[in-house]
């Protein structure tokens, strides 16, 4: 697991309130592949604020999330207490002894932060013949209609950013129909079948205050140095400030399923 994944927890509340949850469409499409109900054992992987765990609990199954930060397991534990089919465990995927015989297994923006081998193996061994692994993610793009914000916003960056993580500034790519289709076909390398994909769109509009705030759930940016960090924050919110005082995301929302045979 990353380095990185420490940073998380330290922001738990924030990151609760400020990160999105995911299209309704998005939970038709699992539920319509694996149909899941109150004899389902159900495990989500890396539950964060529980932006995804609400749809999977309302079908009353039973639903074990995983979460290496225990700030965000009593979060959860809060939120969801009126499940009693709902529990949470603080510590690593890779560590933790889950059994088997599951009916579902799902991550939401979180599989990436588990090796590939150790992750899709583990998830595979937990499953029961026939059981689905349903793995997705949110990918933002900066303000499309704003061309001259996003071009001082990539010099922010390489300033501040890209400096302090000894990056080499590229341009932001939005993430393509082709990149869904290469991480649905991973799923094969490790026995996996019937595996398939689709993408989500939507759009989110945060005032130049609100845009920071999200800015600071985001791992790499809450692990450069403080001062810095703010230096960093303050320049992003004046340029959206000159700009309309708006910043609109564009959120790909990526959807792969596979099942175990």
């Amino acid at each position: 697991m990353s380095s990185l994944n420490w940073t998380f927890d330290t922001v738990a509340v924030a990151y609760e309130k400020l990160r999105p949850g995911y299209v309704d469409e998005l939970y038709q499409t699992i539920f319509e592949y694996k149909p899941i109900d109150d004899t389902s054992r159900v495990v989500e992987i890396g539950i964060g604020g529980g932006q995804a765990t609400l749809p999977f609990l309302k079908t009353g199954c039973k639903l074990t999330s995983i979460d290496y930060g225990e700030n965000f397991c009593e979060i959860c534990r809060e939120k969801f207490k009126e499940y009693p089919s709902f529990s949470a465990i603080s510590g690593k995927f890779e560590d933790i002894d889950m059994g088997n015989e599951y009916d579902l297994i799902y991550s939401a923006s979180a599989f990436h932060w588990i090796t590939e081998e150790i992750g899709y193996k583990k998830v595979y061994d937990m499953l029961k013949d026939g059981g689905v692994f349903a793995r997705f993610a949110n990918h933002p793009f900066r303000d499309k209609g704003k061309p001259k914000l996003t071009a001082e916003m990539d010099r922010i960056y390489a300033e501040y950013y890209c400096k302090y993580h000894n990056k080499e500034p590229k341009p932001l790519i939005e993430y393509t129909e082709q990149q869904a289709y290469d991480r649905a076909l991973i799923a094969e390398k490790y026995g996996f079948t019937d595996v398939q994909y689709k993408l989500f769109h939507r759009t989110r509009t945060f005032s130049a205050k609100e845009y920071i705030m999200l800015l600071g759930t985001y791992s790499d940016h809450i692990a450069i140095e403080e001062t810095i960090r703010n230096k960093f924050f303050s320049k992003i919110e004046d340029a959206i400030n000159r700009h309309g005082g708006e910043i609109t995301i564009y959120d790909t929302i990526d959807l792969q399923l596979a099942r175990k045979i």
